[in-house]
């Protein structure tokens, strides 16, 4: 490579695009997804993931654990549970806002459309997993209760500015 064809490198999602010439089938592979924990399966670690519009996550649930209400502003989720049962659910949206759950057991999927707060909750003494399939190799995800908050602190300044 040309020191000319590294400022013509095309970069998308922070990541430069490989060479075709010389792509690789571990850039397509990740190996660990069956290792309790490891949730770091995204882009980085399959750099063949990058431009194409998809990504994917091990989810390790402990007895009565949550996966605590959140959206993904950039992507529509899929979720399959591998072991043990989930209750799963999202938010419609206005005007409605009506709250959908099921229970999933082993072998079940459910859909969460895009942008919409949804959770998961492990339900009973067991462990879970699943694996969540997204529609963005850079889907975003907004907790909410750590936007409510920051929300309140800022309105809480606000207030305090406006009383000087």
């Amino acid at each position: 490579m040309t020191h000319f064809d590294c400022f013509m490198a095309v970069v998308v999602t922070g990541l430069a695009c490989k060479d075709p010439k010389n792509v690789q089938a571990s850039h397509f592979s990740f190996s660990g997804l069956h290792l309790a924990g490891n949730t770091s399966n995204g882009v980085v670690p399959i750099p063949g993931l990058n431009t194409l519009g998809i990504s994917a996550a091990r989810i390790d649930y402990a007895p009565y654990g949550i996966n605590p209400p959140h959206t993904h502003p950039r992507a529509s989720e899929i979720l399959t549970v591998l072991e043990g049962s989930l209750e799963v659910g999202f938010v419609t949206s206005n005007p409605g806002n009506r709250l959908i759950t099921k229970v999933l057991q082993k072998g079940d999927i459910f859909v969460f459309p895009i942008n919409l707060v949804h959770f998961q909750r492990k339900v009973g003494k067991s462990n879970a997993v699943a694996l969540a399939a997204l529609s963005s190799q850079n889907a975003g995800v907004i907790t909410i209760a750590n936007a409510v908050l920051s929300l309140m602190i800022f309105l809480q300044r606000l207030s305090s500015w406006t009383r000087m």
